[in-house]
């Protein structure tokens, strides 16, 4: 009886102390569309405030858990409505190091808005295909694509959509 109970002690401490994330979303977009003006950190124009407020409706019963957003006006303002709706902060990741969120994005648990720019959304979603056709970087002019990554415990798959398709 006693070495039943020291092995059953045994077993449910290696079980919690293994970690293992829960199946999760990461959808990753690129900010909305921002003004046209000669400054290297705009903000949105008239347009892209509405697609910030399409996109919180979008993710609206997602259960997001974690908004990620470069430390730019144009993407903080793209992500802030879906990061108030959930009554969670923004949390700033550099664009340059993308190792180092897609080790932070795969240790979270619960879903996660990741906003981003033209060239560095596709290259995030990447990380996120196995040997499947790599998605190119964004054109300049578009602004309408949701990247669903669906994380599960036997792999990774991810899906582009377009706004219009929710």
């Amino acid at each position: 009886m006693k070495n039943l109970l020291l092995l059953f002690t045994l077993v449910l401490l290696i079980v919690s102390c293994t970690s293992q994330s829960s199946p999760k979303t990461i959808y990753i977009v690129r900010h909305a569309e921002k003004q046209l003006v000669d400054d290297p950190d705009p903000e949105l124009a008239q347009v892209g405030y509405l697609r910030a407020k399409k996109l919180a409706q979008i993710l609206q019963n997602q259960d997001i858990k974690h908004v990620f957003s470069t430390d730019y006006k144009r993407t903080r303002l793209t992500a802030q409505p879906t990061a108030d709706q959930a009554g969670i902060p923004i949390q700033s990741y550099d664009p340059s190091n993308h190792d180092a969120l897609v080790e932070q994005l795969r240790s979270l648990d619960g879903n996660i808005l990741v906003v981003g720019h033209s060239n560095t959304v596709s290259r995030l979603a990447n990380y996120f295909v196995s040997d499947e056709e790599k998605f190119e970087d964004l054109q300049d002019i578009e602004y309408d694509f949701i990247y669903e990554v669906s994380l599960e415990k036997t792999g990774s798959s991810v899906v582009r959509k377009l706004y219009k398709e929710y």
